[in-house]
């Protein structure tokens, strides 16, 4: 077994984007593993104590859904991480990554009809970090 192979070697020096655009995917990375550690860990998922949801039925399964949405933040916010750190040559590709997964949240949660009247707080963010992804992608091109 070659435990090189996880973390090859670095790209940061094929990188010629803005430095800014890396240092927003950091923190991009850091404010998605906090709210993906909370879905997870925190005993209701953020979905009462958070999010205010109303949970007089399927109480578990909502729960469990958190959970899981928790578990591929945390991974997602990692993969960024590594981005940042080791292989800044792909910070291109996850911010574009990024514009696609808020503008389908922002979607799902202000324009779709999933949401059902209710919006969760990340709603307001994700307004915001639309743009503010895109704007990072361009300038990192």
């Amino acid at each position: 077994m070659d435990f090189a192979n996880l973390f090859p070697a670095s790209s940061n020096a094929g990188y010629d984007g803005s430095i800014l655009s890396v240092w927003y995917l950091g923190l991009m990375a850091v404010l998605t593993i906090g709210p993906g550690c909370i879905h997870y860990f925190l005993r209701d998922g953020g979905a009462q104590s958070i999010a205010g949801l109303r949970l007089e039925r399927h109480q578990r399964l909502i729960f469990h859904l958190f959970a899981w949405a928790g578990a591929t933040q945390i991974v997602w916010g990692l993969a960024m991480a590594a981005v940042v750190w080791r292989y800044q040559a792909l910070v291109s590709l996850v911010l574009a990554l990024l514009v696609i997964e808020r503008s389908l949240h922002l979607w799902s949660m202000w324009i779709g009809s999933k949401s059902g009247g209710y919006r969760p707080p990340e709603a307001y963010i994700t307004l915001a970090l639309v743009p503010a992804n895109l704007l990072f992608l361009l300038l990192s091109l």
